[in-house]
Protein backbone atom coordinates (compact mmCIF):
# COMPACT_ATOMS: atom_id res chain seq x y z
CA UNK A 1 0.00 0.00 0.00
CA UNK A 2 1.65 3.56 -0.87
CA UNK A 3 2.21 5.23 1.98
CA UNK A 4 0.65 9.32 2.40
CA UNK A 5 0.87 12.01 5.28
CA UNK A 6 -1.74 12.04 7.61
CA UNK A 7 -5.08 14.53 6.49
CA UNK A 8 -4.79 17.54 8.72
CA UNK A 9 -6.11 17.61 11.75
CA UNK A 10 -8.51 20.23 11.05
CA UNK A 11 -9.97 18.30 8.72
CA UNK A 12 -10.92 15.07 10.66
CA UNK A 13 -11.59 16.27 14.04
CA UNK A 14 -15.09 16.10 15.12
CA UNK A 15 -16.42 18.44 18.05
CA UNK A 16 -20.00 18.43 19.45
CA UNK A 17 -19.77 22.40 18.79
CA UNK A 18 -19.28 22.07 15.59
CA UNK A 19 -22.19 18.68 15.17
CA UNK A 20 -24.72 20.21 17.18
CA UNK A 21 -24.84 23.95 16.25
CA UNK A 22 -28.10 25.22 15.47
CA UNK A 23 -28.59 25.50 11.25
CA UNK A 24 -30.10 29.15 10.27
CA UNK A 25 -33.75 29.18 10.00
CA UNK A 26 -33.54 31.42 6.53
CA UNK A 27 -30.62 29.11 4.44
CA UNK A 28 -28.54 31.89 2.33
CA UNK A 29 -26.27 29.52 -0.49
CA UNK A 30 -24.14 32.48 -0.56
CA UNK A 31 -22.88 32.78 2.97
CA UNK A 32 -22.38 29.01 3.04
CA UNK A 33 -18.68 28.48 2.33
CA UNK A 34 -15.60 30.23 3.64
CA UNK A 35 -12.14 30.16 4.38
CA UNK A 36 -11.23 29.01 0.66
CA UNK A 37 -7.45 28.76 -0.43
CA UNK A 38 -6.40 28.32 -3.84
CA UNK A 39 -4.80 24.71 -4.20
CA UNK A 40 -4.79 23.85 -8.17
CA UNK A 41 -5.16 26.32 -11.13
CA UNK A 42 -5.56 24.78 -14.43
CA UNK A 43 -5.83 26.67 -17.88
CA UNK A 44 -9.30 28.36 -17.35
CA UNK A 45 -10.09 27.72 -13.63
CA UNK A 46 -9.52 27.59 -10.09
CA UNK A 47 -10.00 24.65 -7.59
CA UNK A 48 -9.82 25.80 -3.88
CA UNK A 49 -10.29 24.27 -0.76
CA UNK A 50 -13.23 26.01 1.56
CA UNK A 51 -15.22 24.84 4.38
CA UNK A 52 -19.07 24.38 3.98
CA UNK A 53 -20.62 26.43 7.11
CA UNK A 54 -23.56 24.01 7.23
CA UNK A 55 -21.94 20.73 6.99
CA UNK A 56 -18.79 21.84 9.10
CA UNK A 57 -16.33 20.02 6.44
CA UNK A 58 -13.81 21.27 4.28
CA UNK A 59 -14.78 20.51 0.53
CA UNK A 60 -13.04 21.14 -2.91
CA UNK A 61 -14.30 24.20 -4.68
CA UNK A 62 -14.25 24.62 -8.32
CA UNK A 63 -15.00 28.21 -10.60
CA UNK A 64 -13.42 29.79 -13.37
CA UNK A 65 -10.48 32.08 -13.19
CA UNK A 66 -11.82 35.77 -13.30
CA UNK A 67 -11.17 36.43 -16.66
CA UNK A 68 -13.17 33.11 -18.00
CA UNK A 69 -16.25 33.91 -16.16
CA UNK A 70 -18.10 35.46 -18.23
CA UNK A 71 -17.53 33.39 -20.93
CA UNK A 72 -20.66 31.47 -22.14
CA UNK A 73 -18.85 28.94 -23.80
CA UNK A 74 -16.92 28.06 -20.62
CA UNK A 75 -19.64 28.64 -18.03
CA UNK A 76 -21.75 25.45 -20.05
CA UNK A 77 -18.37 23.42 -19.86
CA UNK A 78 -17.60 23.84 -16.20
CA UNK A 79 -21.60 23.11 -15.50
CA UNK A 80 -21.80 19.93 -17.92
CA UNK A 81 -17.80 18.39 -16.21
CA UNK A 82 -20.07 19.10 -12.82
CA UNK A 83 -22.73 16.94 -14.08
CA UNK A 84 -21.01 14.19 -15.40
CA UNK A 85 -19.04 13.70 -12.75
CA UNK A 86 -22.21 14.03 -10.36
CA UNK A 87 -23.48 11.29 -12.80
CA UNK A 88 -21.14 8.78 -12.89
CA UNK A 89 -21.57 7.75 -9.49
CA UNK A 90 -18.40 5.25 -9.38
CA UNK A 91 -16.07 4.53 -6.32
CA UNK A 92 -12.89 5.82 -8.71
CA UNK A 93 -14.37 8.85 -9.22
CA UNK A 94 -14.89 12.14 -6.85
CA UNK A 95 -18.29 12.77 -5.60
CA UNK A 96 -20.28 15.83 -6.60
CA UNK A 97 -21.72 17.42 -3.97
CA UNK A 98 -23.54 20.46 -5.04
CA UNK A 99 -23.64 23.06 -8.29
CA UNK A 100 -24.70 26.48 -8.02
CA UNK A 101 -23.52 30.03 -8.92
CA UNK A 102 -21.56 32.75 -6.05
CA UNK A 103 -23.14 36.07 -5.16
CA UNK A 104 -21.90 37.16 -8.76
CA UNK A 105 -23.91 34.67 -10.79
CA UNK A 106 -20.91 33.01 -12.13
CA UNK A 107 -21.34 28.64 -11.74
CA UNK A 108 -19.32 26.84 -9.35
CA UNK A 109 -19.26 23.01 -8.15
CA UNK A 110 -18.31 21.30 -4.78
CA UNK A 111 -16.50 18.12 -4.83
CA UNK A 112 -15.02 16.01 -2.12
CA UNK A 113 -11.29 17.02 -1.22
CA UNK A 114 -9.25 14.10 -1.24
CA UNK A 115 -5.61 14.40 0.02
CA UNK A 116 -2.99 11.81 -1.75
CA UNK A 117 -0.55 12.52 -4.78
CA UNK A 118 -1.11 12.17 -8.27
CA UNK A 119 0.40 9.21 -10.19
CA UNK A 120 2.51 12.50 -12.15
CA UNK A 121 4.14 12.91 -8.45
CA UNK A 122 4.43 9.52 -7.84
CA UNK A 123 6.17 8.49 -11.26
CA UNK A 124 8.99 11.30 -10.04
CA UNK A 125 9.95 8.80 -8.07
CA UNK A 126 8.97 5.68 -9.58
CA UNK A 127 11.79 3.11 -8.65
CA UNK A 128 10.55 3.31 -4.93
CA UNK A 129 7.32 1.54 -5.86
CA UNK A 130 6.27 -1.63 -6.08
CA UNK A 131 4.75 -2.45 -9.99
CA UNK A 132 1.92 -4.06 -8.83
CA UNK A 133 0.93 -0.58 -7.03
CA UNK A 134 1.48 1.03 -10.16
CA UNK A 135 -0.18 -1.29 -12.29
CA UNK A 136 -3.04 -1.42 -9.38
CA UNK A 137 -3.80 2.39 -9.85
CA UNK A 138 -4.05 1.26 -13.72
CA UNK A 139 -6.48 -1.00 -13.24
CA UNK A 140 -8.69 1.33 -10.58
CA UNK A 141 -8.99 3.78 -13.57
CA UNK A 142 -9.91 1.70 -16.10
CA UNK A 143 -12.76 0.49 -14.17
CA UNK A 144 -13.64 4.27 -13.80
CA UNK A 145 -13.48 4.65 -17.16
CA UNK A 146 -15.23 1.18 -18.14
CA UNK A 147 -17.94 2.68 -15.87
CA UNK A 148 -17.50 5.79 -18.16
CA UNK A 149 -17.59 4.23 -21.14
CA UNK A 150 -21.11 1.66 -20.44
CA UNK A 151 -23.12 5.39 -19.70
CA UNK A 152 -21.55 7.39 -22.77
CA UNK A 153 -19.05 9.20 -21.35
CA UNK A 154 -15.32 9.66 -22.93
CA UNK A 155 -12.80 11.32 -20.51
CA UNK A 156 -10.15 12.64 -23.50
CA UNK A 157 -7.91 14.03 -20.75
CA UNK A 158 -6.14 10.33 -19.44
CA UNK A 159 -2.70 11.42 -17.90
CA UNK A 160 -0.89 10.63 -14.75
CA UNK A 161 -1.35 14.05 -13.13
CA UNK A 162 -5.17 13.09 -13.51
CA UNK A 163 -5.21 10.46 -11.52
CA UNK A 164 -4.64 10.51 -7.21
CA UNK A 165 -3.85 8.00 -4.83
CA UNK A 166 -5.72 8.99 -1.73
CA UNK A 167 -4.54 7.82 1.91
CA UNK A 168 -7.10 5.54 2.73
CA UNK A 169 -6.29 3.44 -0.69
CA UNK A 170 -9.01 5.11 -2.42
CA UNK A 171 -7.82 6.18 -6.53
CA UNK A 172 -9.74 8.54 -7.98
CA UNK A 173 -9.98 9.67 -11.56
CA UNK A 174 -10.02 13.50 -11.56
CA UNK A 175 -11.06 16.16 -14.09
CA UNK A 176 -13.94 15.70 -16.39
CA UNK A 177 -13.63 19.43 -18.07
CA UNK A 178 -12.30 17.63 -21.81
CA UNK A 179 -15.40 14.99 -21.19
CA UNK A 180 -17.32 14.04 -24.50
CA UNK A 181 -20.63 13.20 -24.67
CA UNK A 182 -23.59 12.17 -27.19
CA UNK A 183 -27.00 12.78 -27.95
CA UNK A 184 -29.26 10.07 -28.04
CA UNK A 185 -29.42 9.69 -31.24
CA UNK A 186 -25.78 9.11 -31.22
CA UNK A 187 -24.57 12.42 -32.44
CA UNK A 188 -22.36 14.32 -30.98
CA UNK A 189 -21.94 18.43 -31.15
CA UNK A 190 -18.97 20.39 -30.57
CA UNK A 191 -20.35 23.50 -29.94
CA UNK A 192 -19.87 24.23 -26.15
CA UNK A 193 -18.24 21.00 -25.66
CA UNK A 194 -15.03 21.00 -23.83
CA UNK A 195 -12.64 19.75 -26.41
CA UNK A 196 -8.44 20.37 -26.71
CA UNK A 197 -7.44 23.83 -28.20
CA UNK A 198 -5.54 23.95 -31.23
CA UNK A 199 -2.06 22.70 -31.24
CA UNK A 200 -0.42 25.75 -30.82
CA UNK A 201 -2.18 26.03 -27.41
CA UNK A 202 -1.25 23.29 -25.97
CA UNK A 203 1.31 22.35 -23.24
CA UNK A 204 3.98 19.81 -23.07
CA UNK A 205 4.05 19.35 -19.45
CA UNK A 206 0.32 20.11 -18.97
CA UNK A 207 1.27 22.44 -16.21
CA UNK A 208 -1.64 25.64 -15.57
CA UNK A 209 -3.35 23.76 -18.20
CA UNK A 210 -6.56 21.93 -18.89
CA UNK A 211 -6.25 21.29 -22.42
CA UNK A 212 -5.17 18.34 -23.16
CA UNK A 213 -1.30 16.93 -22.79
CA UNK A 214 0.17 15.52 -26.29
CA UNK A 215 1.83 12.87 -24.71
CA UNK A 216 -0.42 10.80 -23.60
CA UNK A 217 -3.36 11.77 -26.32
CA UNK A 218 -4.52 9.98 -29.60
CA UNK A 219 -3.85 10.58 -32.90
CA UNK A 220 -7.66 11.13 -33.69
CA UNK A 221 -8.06 13.41 -30.47
CA UNK A 222 -4.16 15.53 -31.65
CA UNK A 223 -6.17 16.08 -35.19
CA UNK A 224 -9.86 17.01 -33.67
CA UNK A 225 -11.33 13.97 -35.68
CA UNK A 226 -15.33 14.63 -35.14
CA UNK A 227 -15.81 10.98 -35.34
CA UNK A 228 -13.45 10.12 -31.91
CA UNK A 229 -15.13 7.87 -29.55
CA UNK A 230 -14.64 6.23 -25.95
CA UNK A 231 -11.03 3.95 -27.98
CA UNK A 232 -9.07 7.78 -27.44
CA UNK A 233 -8.91 6.85 -24.05
CA UNK A 234 -7.56 3.52 -24.64
CA UNK A 235 -5.56 5.05 -25.99
CA UNK A 236 -4.25 7.42 -23.40
CA UNK A 237 -4.67 4.51 -20.83
CA UNK A 238 -1.88 2.38 -22.31
CA UNK A 239 0.07 5.65 -22.84
CA UNK A 240 0.87 6.11 -19.36
CA UNK A 241 0.84 2.09 -18.26
CA UNK A 242 3.71 2.59 -20.95
CA UNK A 243 5.43 5.26 -18.93
CA UNK A 244 5.34 2.94 -15.62
CA UNK A 245 6.75 0.23 -17.87
CA UNK A 246 9.79 2.05 -18.62
CA UNK A 247 9.38 5.49 -17.62
CA UNK A 248 8.99 7.07 -20.08
CA UNK A 249 6.25 8.59 -22.46
CA UNK A 250 5.57 6.78 -25.72
CA UNK A 251 5.48 10.23 -27.73
CA UNK A 252 8.80 12.29 -27.45
CA UNK A 253 10.39 15.18 -28.34
CA UNK A 254 12.16 18.28 -26.99
CA UNK A 255 10.26 20.74 -28.34
CA UNK A 256 6.28 20.87 -28.87
CA UNK A 257 6.19 20.26 -32.48
CA UNK A 258 8.52 16.85 -31.87
CA UNK A 259 6.55 15.68 -29.38
CA UNK A 260 3.13 15.90 -32.11
CA UNK A 261 5.13 14.50 -34.85
CA UNK A 262 6.12 11.46 -32.63
CA UNK A 263 2.40 11.21 -31.43
CA UNK A 264 1.40 10.88 -34.74
CA UNK A 265 3.84 9.01 -36.76
CA UNK A 266 6.02 6.85 -34.37
CA UNK A 267 6.02 3.44 -33.04
CA UNK A 268 7.68 3.52 -29.42
CA UNK A 269 10.01 1.25 -28.68
CA UNK A 270 9.16 -1.62 -26.75
CA UNK A 271 9.10 -1.17 -22.96
CA UNK A 272 11.38 -3.79 -21.94
CA UNK A 273 13.67 -2.77 -24.62
CA UNK A 274 14.44 1.10 -22.63
CA UNK A 275 13.53 -0.12 -19.22
CA UNK A 276 15.97 -0.31 -16.66
CA UNK A 277 13.83 -3.03 -15.03
CA UNK A 278 12.32 -5.85 -15.81
CA UNK A 279 9.05 -5.72 -18.00
CA UNK A 280 6.42 -8.17 -17.81
CA UNK A 281 5.44 -9.29 -21.09
CA UNK A 282 1.11 -9.40 -20.84
CA UNK A 283 1.64 -5.95 -19.64
CA UNK A 284 3.95 -4.83 -22.38
CA UNK A 285 1.60 -6.47 -24.62
CA UNK A 286 -1.42 -4.49 -23.61
CA UNK A 287 0.56 -1.20 -23.76
CA UNK A 288 1.88 -2.04 -26.94
CA UNK A 289 -1.78 -2.59 -28.49
CA UNK A 290 -3.70 0.04 -26.17
CA UNK A 291 -1.20 2.50 -28.86
CA UNK A 292 -2.21 1.30 -31.88
CA UNK A 293 -2.57 4.45 -33.98
CA UNK A 294 -5.54 3.10 -35.76
CA UNK A 295 -8.29 3.25 -33.22
CA UNK A 296 -9.75 -0.17 -34.76
CA UNK A 297 -6.54 -2.13 -34.28
CA UNK A 298 -7.05 -0.94 -30.40
CA UNK A 299 -8.72 -2.88 -28.36
CA UNK A 300 -12.34 -2.64 -28.29
CA UNK A 301 -13.77 -1.84 -25.14
CA UNK A 302 -12.40 -0.46 -21.85
CA UNK A 303 -13.75 -3.73 -20.00
CA UNK A 304 -11.39 -5.80 -22.33
CA UNK A 305 -8.51 -3.56 -20.92
CA UNK A 306 -9.71 -4.30 -17.34
CA UNK A 307 -10.07 -8.46 -17.77
CA UNK A 308 -6.31 -8.26 -19.33
CA UNK A 309 -4.85 -6.07 -16.29
CA UNK A 310 -6.85 -8.82 -14.05
CA UNK A 311 -5.15 -11.34 -15.31
CA UNK A 312 -1.70 -12.70 -13.38
CA UNK A 313 1.01 -11.21 -14.98
CA UNK A 314 3.39 -11.09 -12.45
CA UNK A 315 3.63 -14.94 -13.53
CA UNK A 316 6.06 -13.09 -16.00
CA UNK A 317 8.54 -11.97 -13.48
CA UNK A 318 8.61 -15.79 -12.03
CA UNK A 319 10.08 -17.12 -15.08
Amino acid sequence: MLNFPEPPKNYSSVFLDETDKPLPDKINPRTRYAFFSTIAKGGKSLIKSCKDLHLSRFICYKTLKPEFANDEIEQQRLIREARVSAMLQHPNTVPTYELGRDAKGNPYFTMKLVHGYTLGELLMYRERYDLTQLVDLILQVGLALEDAHQHGVAHRDIKPHNILAGPYGEVLLLDWGLAKVWHPDGSASEDGQARPSDIKDLTITGQGSAQGTPQYMSPEQINQDPDIDHRTDVFSLGAVLYEILCGKTPAVGEKLHHVIESALNDTPPLPSEISTMRVPKLLEEIAMRCLEKAPDKRFDTMADVVRMLQQDWRLDLMR
